[in-house]
């Protein structure tokens, strides 16, 4: 079931995932080589309960953590642990939180330390793949225009991995929603995207195949050639004209200029 919100639940809604946004910030301030992803993961509960919400993901089906933090060939769902993190690490971290009744869910990928030029660039067009797909969330378009538009630009156009397992989704009252959001498919397929529709979009690409096999932990999922995956999500509203981002990046990506720990990404793709 496909559930349209108000504009006054969008505004709940954008709360919550600037929370996120904020939580994520707060990471960007401290990662560095010798941190543990473990340790991450206390200060992420702990920002998130301080700010009156819960995190979504703990006990989520089971799920032991307050976040995903998902390192190198870990594509998504990566438990937090005591390994310490080291130069030329590529870290996409996942949070979700709860307020007021409403989920936010985004992610973002950081680079501790050099990346090698493969790296780089695998950020790069992941992180622009996500604004073409946010460009067709409009009532002009479908949900096959979104998937299609990242596909064609990773993997058609940069010979990326489409991971095809795992999708974006509907966001609002509960984490997942109707419909869910590929990362691939055919422009003109799909459902009619209605205003008011709040979606995660979240492409998770693979510098090598699209293959990926989950751990026996049951979450963690792995690329099966043992290359690096990348993840970025926004939290957005379907508009007539152009899509309303409700999570924002600005401040993540303030916070990781002004951290010399981190690399950031020079690169303008195409």
């Amino acid at each position: 079931m496909i559930k349209v919100k108000t504009d006054d639940q969008v505004e709940l809604m954008r709360k919550s995932a600037l929370l996120v946004s904020r939580t994520l910030t707060e990471v960007a301030k401290i990662l560095k080589p010798g941190i543990t992803t473990l340790s991450l993961d206390k200060i992420i509960g702990e920002f998130i309960r301080d700010h009156k919400a819960e995190p979504s993901f703990l006990n989520y089906n089971g799920y032991p953590f307050n976040s995903c933090i998902s390192v190198n060939d870990v594509v998504v769902h990566g438990f937090p642990n005591k390994t310490e993190l080291r130069n030329g690490d590529i870290v996409s971290i996942d949070v979700g939180v709860i307020l007021d009744k409403w989920h936010g869910d985004h992610a973002y990928t950081f680079v501790i330390g050099t990346p090698g030029p493969e790296a780089e660039q695998l950020v790069a067009v992941t992180k622009a793949s996500l604004y073409k797909g946010i460009e067709k969330a409009t009532t002009a378009g479908r949900i096959g225009d979104i998937g299609a538009a990242i596909q064609e630009y990773t993997e058609k156009k940069h010979g990326y991995g489409v991971v095809r397992e795992l999708v974006g989704h509907g966001l609002g009252q509960k984490m997942h929603e109707d419909p869910q959001v590929p990362n691939y498919g055919r422009r003109g397929n799909g459902m009619k995207l209605p205003s008011g529709l709040v979606l995660a979009i979240e492409p998770m690409i693979n510098l090598g195949a699209k293959d990926v096999f989950t751990e026996s932990d049951g979450w963690t999922v792995r690329t099966k050639d043992g290359k690096p995956s990348v993840h970025f999500e926004h939290d957005v509203c379907v508009r007539p004209r152009k899509a309303d981002i409700l999570s924002n990046y600005a401040t993540i990506e303030e916070a990781e200029r002004n951290n010399p720990e981190l690399f950031v990404c020079q690169l303008k793709p195409e």
